[in-house]
């Protein structure tokens, strides 16, 4: 796959060329834009790209106005290498998967793209409150899809469900989840993060948090369910 450049939402990449010989400025390609979600974590590639054919004669002006210089997420490709493999006419498989393996031009894509590329694509969603792509279940609140920045500020932050003293049992049950924590978000707010569970039973968890929470009546806490465990909060 060769990578035609991307932005803050989109990654363009194509696999083949018209072949050699062709008339000069004939035929298009096809190609796959890769809808791209920011993280706190990184970039995430999306697992459902769009197919769009782009006449070969005006690819170049086509990248120009998808990929402006004046946008500090765009990049592009080396335009003498596109006139390259264009001329030669280049061509390869279509992979199952895109990869830092299948792409020829790793080397000129910012880190944060090529460190993209090493994870599996994943399904994306809109944020339902600030719009931008992110991955979807990784932050959810009230039935609503929402980005990491958009989940911290409204859960974990001065109107969220902070909690005085030691929780019931029943709490448990009801308590914000999320994929992760991320510590420069809460701090943003206030909070701060002051116990991290993993791989313990929950009735264990219940216990520690409790002690926790039953030895720091001063200030509200929080328990969130994470991806494999539990994290404590404390407002500020």
């Amino acid at each position: 796959m060769l990578v035609l450049g991307g932005n803050a939402t989109t990654l363009a990449v194509v696999n083949a060329f018209p072949p050699a010989g062709s008339s000069k400025g004939a035929g298009s390609i096809s190609a796959r834009l890769i809808p791209l979600a920011w993280t706190p974590l990184g970039i995430a590639l999306g697992d459902a790209p769009q197919a769009v054919g782009l006449p070969l004669s005006g690819l170049f002006d086509w990248m120009d106005r998808t990929f402006p210089p004046e946008d500090e997420h765009a990049f592009v490709a080396p335009v003498r290498d596109v006139e390259l493999l264009a001329r030669v006419g280049w061509n390869a498989a279509l992979p199952e998967r895109i990869d830092e393996s299948n792409v020829v031009n790793v080397e000129d894509l910012p880190d944060e793209i090529v460190d993209a590329l090493a994870q599996p694509p994943v399904a994306l969603a809109q944020c339902a409150a600030c719009r931008r792509l992110c991955v979807r279940d990784d932050f959810v609140w009230k039935e609503k899809q929402l980005c990491a920045w958009d989940y911290h500020a409204q859960v974990f932050g001065r109107r969220g469900p902070w909690h005085d003293g030691p929780y019931e049992e029943r709490h448990f049950a009801t308590l914000p989840a999320c994929a992760y924590v991320a510590a420069p978000l809460l701090a943003q707010d206030g909070a701060e993060a002051v116990l991290s569970l993993n791989a313990v039973s929950e009735s264990v968890a219940v216990r520690i948090v409790n002690a926790l929470l039953e030895g720091d009546l001063e200030r509200p806490h929080m328990a969130v369910r994470t991806q494999g465990g539990f994290t404590v909060l404390r407002e500020a």
